[in-house]
């Protein structure tokens, strides 16, 4: 009896340790696995990050060539007024000897629309009616398509570049409006597309890359 007794601790020792093992990799497991998401999740948000980043510094590029050109432009000065969070557009320009103020909301990118939220035609439109002693007031949306076009995630391929500059109508509806590598114009209401015809507009300097 006492050897039976000692075989069945024996066993019962082994079984625990199996248990154990057992135990001790399925956790190992779940931990490899959770770390992996996070190594995963991580990655995303750093991915995230650098698109976003990638994507100002675009918006910034773009806007900062405009003000020079502007400047270089006889009669004409032009200022570059900071982010959106701050409900300024993004450009004011102004010629005195023209009687002339323009604010201009920019835009730039890798895909085949830009598309220009509601509340930036608003914000624009505002500043231009404040300035009453101007003789010419208008609102104008510069799009620039990159000479590279997104076709999947870090994957281009070439195009041409191209750059539209648009006035808007203020008899016109404030919507979301979408600009496309054709230069046509549409509005964006409620997610379906809506007809919005938007004039080029002859900006007071020349682009090589400017498309009628």
């Amino acid at each position: 009896m006492a050897r039976i007794d000692c075989i069945m601790v024996s066993l019962k020792r082994k079984n625990s340790i199996k248990k154990s093992i057992i135990i001790s990799n399925v956790n190992h497991i779940s931990k490899s696995e959770s770390e992996k998401a996070n190594a995963d999740s991580q990655l995303q948000s750093s991915i995230n990050k650098k698109i976003a980043r990638t994507r100002r510094q675009r918006g910034y590029n773009w806007e900062d060539t405009l003000v020079k050109r502007f400047n270089a432009t006889h009669g004409w000065k032009a200022f570059r007024l900071g982010s959106p969070s701050v409900a300024l557009p993004d450009i004011l320009a102004v010629s005195t000897g023209e009687n002339t103020i323009f604010t201009i909301e920019a835009k730039s990118g890798t895909g085949t629309t830009l598309p220009v939220p509601y509340d930036q035609i608003i914000r624009c439109l505002k500043w231009i009616n404040t300035f009453e002693l101007y003789k010419t007031r208008k609102m104008i949306l510069a799009f620039k398509f990159l000479s590279k076009k997104r076709i999947g995630t870090g994957k281009y391929e070439r195009r041409q570049l191209r750059e539209f500059y648009k006035v808007w109508d203020e008899s016109n509806s404030i919507t979301d409006c979408v600009c496309t590598y054709d230069g046509k114009t549409y509005a964006l209401i409620n997610g379906k597309r809506q007809k919005l015809e938007l004039e080029n507009y002859q900006m007071p300097f020349k682009s090589k890359h400017l498309i009628y």
